[in-house]
């Protein structure tokens, strides 16, 4: 029997793997990537008897190569907050699967284990860009608010090595960061001791600085965009850069369209956290596009398409 764990390489893939690992330790295949890189699934071969965990991806990205590994006789265990589509029916498939706005995967896993590692859970919603549940959860660990801005700054980091293009993009391949919070039930001790959150926080304190220097290129009531240009730093800050947008103006939508050397944009889209809704309903409507109600994503908008994404945003929203 294989065992092989497929996960988001952002902060709550990470920590949902992170949790379940704790629990039950186990000397697993990882299967992962940047953060956009969500059909995961189509990587894995597998057969009779072998059990796969998947975190953080979208069910409806994945849903054909999930039907091969259930054919072929695999046992799959789901976890996740995107949209599914149809949830399969099936004997070895066993869904964990919720779109409220306010839920991330690692919440859902924390469900799951009845709280066993809840401040992991916790530093990935933080990293979600979900503060009021991150806070919500982490009622029963009693902390200070100096803790909990630890725990915040954790998965901030932790989702920003996430975002880029490829993995030359980033600090740290997601599975090489994963083995690294490996040895840390404690978070506060990964915090004390890891070289990489080290690094991690002074990369994304640099390359915040050059994002917040830039001006809007369209303002209106109900949202901002923002061009970032063809540079790592700005596919580094991207996502992020749109999490603090979108805690700055709560009552406004924010895209962030960063260019790609090759010509269009990798485009990040935070919907109002007053409202938490709408960002999939735009992005589902270009090729390439998805992600879940409150913060959602383009892979490749055309130069073409620009303009219709603009008029899409602001009618959205509007």
């Amino acid at each position: 029997m294989n065992l092989i764990d497929v996960f988001n390489g952002d902060a709550d893939g990470l920590c949902a793997l992170h949790q379940l690992r704790l629990a039950d330790p186990a000397d697993s295949k990882l299967v992962t990537g940047p953060k956009r890189d969500i059909s995961l699934l189509k990587r894995v071969k597998a057969g009779v008897g072998d059990r796969i965990t998947v975190l953080d991806i979208a069910l409806s990205k994945n849903r054909d190569a999930l039907d091969r590994l259930l054919e072929a006789g695999a046992h799959v265990r789901y976890f996740d907050h995107h949209q599914p589509g149809d949830i399969p029916t099936h004997p070895h498939f066993e869904p964990h699967i919720d779109t409220d706005a306010n839920v991330c995967t690692s919440l859902l896993v924390n469900q799951y284990l009845q709280g066993r590692h809840l401040a992991w859970a916790v530093t990935a919603a933080f990293g979600d860009n979900l503060a009021d549940a991150a806070r919500q959860a982490a009622m029963p660990l009693d902390l200070s608010a100096a803790n909990l801005t630890q725990l915040q700054s954790l998965g901030e980091c932790l989702n920003y090595n996430g975002y880029g293009e490829t993995l030359d993009d980033l600090f740290f391949d997601p599975a090489d960061l994963y083995r690294q919070l490996h040895p840390f039930a404690d978070p506060f001790a990964f915090i004390a001791e890891s070289t990489a959150y080290a690094t991690l926080k002074a990369g994304y304190q640099e390359d915040m600085t050059r994002a917040v220097a830039l001006s809007a290129t369209e303002v209106r009531a109900s949202g901002r965009i923002f061009m970032l240009p063809a540079e790592k730093w700005a596919r580094r800050i991207s996502g992020v850069f749109g999490n603090q947008l979108a805690v700055e103006s709560p009552t406004q939508a924010h895209a962030v369209l960063t260019a790609k050397p090759e010509g269009g944009y990798l485009v990040s889209v935070r919907s109002p956290l007053a409202a938490r809704s709408g960002a999939d309903e735009l992005c589902s409507q270009f090729d390439s596009g998805g992600g879940r109600r409150g913060a959602a994503g383009i892979n490749h908008l055309p130069e073409s398409e620009l303009g219709r994404f603009v008029a899409l945003f602001f009618k959205t929203f509007g």
